[in-house]
C-alpha cells in the first residue's frame, strides 16, 4: 500500500547568528521527561494558501526558524549525559540545529474529519527520529510541513520536554511564527526569553524541609495497562456554567470555583467511575501547576525551560464515589494552594533522589491546562489554524484542557 505522505526534503536548520557553545545546567523539573511532544497544526485551504507552493511556505518556515534559533539558541542545541556518571541530562548548546521536513500528500484535510478528534494518520504528520539510545543526537526540535491534496497545510511540530514546558513552548512557536510571516501573531503576547534556570538549580536550594502533599505511588499500586481511547469532548463556557448551576444550586452566588476546578472534579469522578475499581483502592488527581508566580523571586516572564509541578488529592476510590463536588473542589484548591516556594524548593530536591519509571496507572488521573495559551491563533501561515491537536501524550492518563477554537471565534 502506498505511503499516504510523501517526504520529499529533510534539511537541519541553524541559527542565523551562531552562539558560542556553551553547556547549560538543566533543572531536575526539566530532566524528567526528555521526550519529544507533539502538536500538528492544521490550515484550512484558503485563497492565500491556494496560491502558495509547498517550497515557498518551506523556506518562509526555515527562514522564520533560523532567525527564531539565534535567539533561542538552546533549541538548537542537543542534550548531554554529566561526565560525573551520575545520569543526569543538561543542555549542550553547540548550533548543531533542528530539523525540518517537506511533505506532500493527494489526502484532503476534509477526509479527515472532525480534526479535535485524535487521529492515526496524523502521526504522518509529524517527523519521529529514530532513538539510537544517545541523547546526543536527537534534535531537540523537528517539524514537518506538508501539503494537502485540497491547497491545505499542516504543520507538526515536536520539542522536546526537556527543552520547554507548555508556556514556553506556546513563546517560542509565537516567536517562530511571527519571524516566519514577517508580521505580528495576532496580538499574543510574546516575552524575551530567559535560558538559565537560576533559582530552579538544585545548588541553589537550600534547606527545603518542605512536605509534598498527595499520593505516593507505592500507595496506588500498578495495574496493567488498558487499552486507552484518546477522544475530545467540548464543553463550551454555558456548558460549564450550567454544570456549576446543577452541582451547586442556591450556593452558587456563595461557592466560588474556576472552570478548572469544576471540570476537573467532574473528570476524577467520571473517570473513576467508568474504570470500576475496588472501593478500597487509592486513586489519584494530579495536575500541573505553573510556578512562575509562586517562586522567590518570581521567574521572569520569558523562562523558557520547566517550570511546572505537580500537585495531588488522593482518595480510596469509595471516598471519591461518597464526595460531593463541592468538598473535592476544596480540596483541589487546597492542593493548588499549597504549591509555595517551599513545595517547589522540595518538589525540586525530592527529584534528587533515584527515580524509577512510573508504572502504568489506571487508578491515576492526571490533567494539563492549556487553556491559557491558545495554540490555534499562531500564525505560521495567512491565519489562525482550524485546530491545533496533540499527538498520543506519553502518559495516556492524562487529559490536556484546551481552548476551543470555533467558540473562542465567537467572541
Amino acid at each position: 500500500m502506498a505511503t499516504p505522505v510523501s517526504k520529499t526534503k529533510t534539511i537541519s536548520v541553524y541559527p542565523k547568528t551562531m552562539h558560542p557553545p556553551k553547556l547549560l545546567n538543566l533543572s531536575n523539573l526539566d530532566r524528567q521527561c526528555p521526550i519529544l511532544m507533539y502538536l500538528v497544526f492544521f490550515y484550512k485551504p484558503s485563497p492565500a494558501c491556494m496560491n502558495l507552493s509547498v517550497n515557498s511556505v518551506f523556506g518562509s518556515l526555515k527562514a522564520g526558524l533560523e532567525e527564531t534559533l539565534s535567539v533561542w539558541y538552546p533549541a538548537a542545541g542537543r542534550l548531554s549525559l554529566n561526565n560525573t556518571n551520575d545520569g543526569k541530562l543538561n543542555l549542550w548548546c553547540n548550533n548543531d540545529g533542528a530539523i525540518l521536513v517537506e511533505a506532500v500528500t493527494q489526502v484532503k484535510i476534509s477526509e479527515l474529519g472532525d480534526l479535535s478528534q485524535y487521529n492515526e494518520f496524523f502521526e504522518n504528520l509529524v517527523f519521529r527520529p529514530v532513538f539510537n539510545g544517545t541523547f546526543s543526537d536527537m534534535p531537540l526540535v523537528v517539524a514537518q510541513v506538508t501539503r494537502f491534496g485540497c491547497g491545505g497545510y499542516s504543520l507538526g511540530i515536536g520539542t522536546s520536554h526537556s527543552l520547554f514546558d507548555g508556556p514556553a513552548t506556546f513563546n517560542f512557536l509565537c516567536a517562530w511564527a511571527s519571524n516566519a510571516t514577517m508580521k505580528g501573531n495576532s496580538g499574543l503576547e510574546q516575552h524575551k526569553p530567559v535560558h538559565e534556570r537560576g533559582t530552579l538549580l538544585i545548588d541553589q536550594i537550600y534547606g527545603a524541609d518542605g512536605k509534598l502533599g498527595g499520593c505516593k505511588l507505592s500507595e496506588v499500586g500498578s495495574s496493567n495497562q488498558e487499552n486507552f481511547v484518546l477522544r475530545t469532548f467540548h464543553l463550551s463556557g454555558a456548558m460549564i456554567e450550567s454544570l456549576k448551576r446543577k452541582l451547586f444550586g442556591e450556593k452558587r452566588g456563595s461557592f466560588s470555583c474556576s472552570s478548572f476546578e469544576v471540570v476537573a472534579a467532574h473528570l476524577w469522578k467520571a473517570r473513576t467511575k467508568a474504570l470500576g475499581l475496588r472501593k478500597e483502592r487509592m486513586v489519584c488527581l494530579q495536575f500541573a501547576v505553573d510556578t512562575r508566580n509562586k517562586m522567590v523571586p518570581l521567574l521572569p516572564k520569558g523562562f523558557s525551560g520547566n517550570a511546572y509541578v505537580l500537585a495531588s488529592v488522593a482518595l480510596t476510590a469509595g471516598e471519591l464515589e461518597e464526595e460531593s463536588h463541592e468538598a473535592l473542589i476544596e480540596k483541589i484548591k487546597e492542593a493548588k494552594n499549597s504549591v509555595t516556594n517551599e513545595y517547589v524548593k522540595a518538589y525540586i530536591e525530592a527529584l534528587e533522589a533515584p527515580q524509577g519509571t512510573l508504572p502504568p496507572l489506571k487508578e491515576l488521573t492526571l490533567v494539563s491546562d492549556w487553556t491559557r495559551m491558545p495554540f490555534h491563533k499562531v500564525d505560521f501561515l495567512h491565519g489562525e489554524a482550524a485546530y491545533a491537536s496533540p499527538l498520543l501524550p506519553p502518559i495516556p492518563q492524562v487529559a490536556y484542557f484546551m481552548q476551543n477554537p470555533t467558540e473562542s471565534r465567537r467572541h
